[in-house]
């Protein structure tokens, strides 16, 4: 190719200041295997500079929901059915939005459906893997955005360096795949593990567990005051603490809401422990205010998050609490048999959602 088929297909302008970039770019594509009309299609839609990581990335997509359906030998309507609930567009019935590798991932779901029990948990189970990993590939995508893209942008990098080192952080991905595969078999062990513990007999879909919610007083009226980078900065040392001190006492952290955590744990004392911890942890924090509280028993366990009136009390028991207070349930008390925790009764609450005062009890350090 030269510059006069980059200058008919809109992709060149010699009379252009940055002309020599904008060449160097189109020709290390061109030697990239990349087609004009994929150059011109990227230059309308998406980015010129990101198109070989995008083509690394992913097989153009040349499969309707009805090849693949004849492809895997499943019907068209259960492909479009698991797609949708894994958080990927299906597409309309004659549009090519399937790739080979997908005829791969689509054939191991129809396996799937064998071992869980039909379509119905393959779904739900399908809708946990989609949340998961959409929630990996957009953290994935901010920090090369921030700590990559960023620092080239800053320092005006030509469109050729920044179109190499989205191929370049693309190529990295093989080594994040097996990094996923050793630490799903470890977090499967400890899943095992955890619901053998806290199953009781005939129990198929409720755990007894304690649950906790951590959350942070103010930080709407903060999120305010601070620029984003501030508020960054909180959140990453609010979250990060989260998960060391859940993971170090063998409990799960379930999610992040916003300005809040939950948390799990099969011992009501280590519950208790890392409840007070996060609390400990920010006492001297002019920025973070945390409160919580606990609450244990039957949950109902569903795509690996848990529901059901314990959990509502725990949450709205976190509501209650004021700045550095724990809130614990007396069943919560009554688990714990160390000593290296008070308890004292707090009375009765009226908690929204709920017909009858709740007793409360606080938790502290002896």
């Amino acid at each position: 190719m030269n510059t006069a088929e980059f200058e008919a297909a809109g992709l060149y302008d010699a009379t252009s200041p940055k002309a020599a970039e904008r060449l160097d770019l189109l020709e290390w594509l061109v030697s990239q295997g990349v087609t004009i009309d994929q150059m011109v299609l990227a230059a309308q839609q998406t980015s010129l500079t990101g198109l070989a990581g995008d083509l690394a990335l992913r097989p153009i997509a040349t499969l309707t929901i009805e090849d693949l359906a004849v492809r895997v030998g499943l019907p068209a309507e259960q492909i479009r059915a698991i797609s949708l609930a894994t958080g990927l567009r299906p597409g309309a019935p004659n549009e090519p939005v399937f790739t080979d590798d997908d005829a791969e991932v689509f054939r191991a779901f129809g396996t799937g459906a064998a071992l869980f029990g039909g379509p119905a948990p393959t779904k739900r189970f399908a809708r946990t893997i989609g949340a998961a990993l959409a929630q990996i590939a957009e953290a994935a995508v901010a920090l090369y955005m921030v700590n990559a893209e960023g620092p080239l942008l800053a320092s005006n990098a030509t469109e050729l360096a920044l179109a190499q080192q989205s191929l370049h952080a693309i190529q990295s991905l093989d080594a994040v795949q097996v990094l996923l595969r050793g630490l799903f078999r470890a977090h499967m062990a400890t899943a095992i593990r955890r619901q053998r513990l806290a199953r009781r007999e005939h129990s198929l879909d409720t755990l007894h567990l304690t649950v906790g919610f951590v959350d942070l007083v103010g930080f709407t009226t903060l999120s305010r005051q601070m620029t984003n980078r501030q508020l960054a900065e909180v959140i990453d040392r609010f979250e990060e603490s989260a998960h060391d001190i859940v993971t170090a006492r063998d409990g799960r952290l379930v999610k992040l809401i916003g300005d809040e955590v939950m948390f799990v744990s099969v011992d009501a004392s280590a519950a208790c422990d890392i409840g007070l911890t996060l609390l400990e942890r920010f006492e001297n924090d002019p920025f973070v205010t945390p409160r919580g509280a606990l609450a244990s028993g039957e949950l109902l366990f569903r795509g690996g998050d848990y529901y059901g009136p314990i959990v509502n009390l725990a949450a709205r028991l976190a509501d209650l609490a004021v700045p550095h207070e724990l809130l614990v349930t007396p069943e919560v008390a009554a688990q714990v048999a160390e000593n290296r925790f008070r308890f004292e009764p707090a009375g009765k609450r009226m908690l929204k959602g709920f017909e009858e005062p709740a007793l409360v009890v606080t938790v502290a350090r002896t």
